[in-house]
């Protein structure tokens, strides 16, 4: 019998000739990232743990992202924290100001394809984009890691998620995966893997598999992973000879499989104020909202800001509207293409890479009331403002297009 992409990753790391779901392995870790929320709880635990170095400082990415710039003086104890760590134990890679976590990841090939890779932030599960089993995981987790190098895990279920066929002009990635949560709800992956397959998937770019497994976490996913192409080769620097043992086999054990057929799927909106509540755009045209949010590590890339200048190129945004690109190599990218000029010319605001408004720190937030039309991840309460701000998730076209009219309204 098979082995499905999540156990042929597990077989090759622990160099069991055969793992299945539910089996309790111990894996060794190839990388892991701490971001700046978590490093004094991971520092403190670390130590009470008694070690006294790490496995590997070259293995480990410590990354600030959720708090810069700074908003609240307690913010400043974070990066003190997190310099003296780094300092003491000799880390060599330190991201004070490059940009979001998950984005410097496959970014700066820290997650390659075939690794496992572990992170203190729930999206790290978007490392699966290049094939790489990645998940997030709580601060005394990460400090057993940097003492030992390994982590158990048991072995997850798979559901086979396969899309073909063309996707519509109006439809993106972010739509498909909006879909996706909205069909398992919430809870329905809890620590299952999901292998994303299928024509419409052989098209998208890396960058728009990126935001399929940057939300799969909203179901409860452990993972989800995507088999290595030609375009995840050039991302992460790798040669396909070495990668092209990563795929499902025919005839592996999966507990469910979805179908999609791409020409039937429509632009889609997660409602507030659960991501799986989703309804089809064209039932919320209309819709009145205070302001657009495009950016995060699910909509900051390139070509979302690109979908975006497009859309708002010789208009004037009618509501507030803020521009946060997922890296500053992003940022360079559209400042040279045009489009931060574009975006600005049409009274965007364009801000600093990070996390900023997506985790209601830096910049942005909502009143009670308010709507905000948002490219990021969640709409929980409070995430983005007070318990009473409205969080609307939907694609950078969708948001771009509302903007224009300060209203939900369909891509075209």
């Amino acid at each position: 019998m098979g082995s499905t992409l999540i156990e042929k990753i597990i077989e090759k790391n622990t160099g069991l000739s055969k793992v299945t779901p539910g089996q309790i392995v111990t894996v060794n870790v190839d990388r892991v990232m701490i971001h700046d929320i978590f490093i004094p709880f991971v520092a403190e635990k670390f130590e009470e743990m008694g070690f006294t170095k790490l496995w590997d400082p070259d293995k480990v990415v410590l990354i600030y992202d959720h708090l810069v710039p700074t908003s609240a003086v307690e913010d400043i104890r974070h990066f003190k924290i997190g310099d003296a760590f780094a300092d003491k134990y000799s880390l060599t890679h330190v991201h004070r100001r490059d940009g979001i976590c998950h984005q410097l990841m496959t970014e700066a090939g820290y997650a390659k394809p075939g690794n496992i890779v572990f992170g203190t932030d729930s999206h790290t599960t978007t490392y699966g984009c290049v094939g790489c089993f990645s998940s997030g995981i709580g601060y005394t987790e990460m400090a057993s890691i940097l003492g030992t190098g390994e982590m158990w895990i048991r072995v997850p279920e798979t559901i086979k998620v396969v899309i073909n066929g063309t996707l519509p002009a109006n439809v993106t990635a972010k739509d498909v995966i909006l879909r996706l949560i909205g069909d398992l709800r919430a809870d329905g992956a809890t620590y299952k893997a999901l292998e994303i397959t299928g024509s419409a998937v052989d098209a998208m770019s890396v960058a728009s598999r990126m935001t399929i497994s940057n939300m799969a976490i909203e179901a409860g996913a452990k993972c989800c992973l995507f088999r290595p192409d030609e375009k995840t080769c050039e991302y992460s620097e790798v040669k396909m000879e070495d990668v092209d043992w990563l795929y499902g086999d025919e005839d592996a054990t999966y507990c469910r499989t979805i179908t999609y057929q791409a020409e039937e799927l429509v632009p889609v909106c997660a409602c507030p104020s659960q991501v799986d509540n989703i309804h089809p755009v064209s039932e919320l045209v209309g819709t009145d909202i205070d302001q657009v949010f495009i950016g995060s590590c699910t909509n900051g890339r390139l070509e979302d800001l690109a979908v975006a200048a497009k859309i708002l190129e010789g208009k004037t945004v009618a509501c507030r509207t803020i521009i946060t690109p997922a890296s500053r190599k992003i940022y360079i990218e559209a400042i040279k293409a045009g489009y931060m000029e574009t975006l600005a010319k049409a009274g965007a605001i364009i801000t600093q890479p990070g996390c900023g408004l997506c985790c209601g720190r830096a910049g942005g937030i909502l009143c009670d009331g308010e709507k905000v039309l948002a490219t990021n991840n969640r709409n929980f309460l409070g995430r983005m403002g007070t318990s009473k701000v409205g969080i609307y998730l939907g694609s950078p076209a969708t948001a771009a297009t509302s903007a224009v009219y300060g209203k939900i309204t369909l891509p075209k």
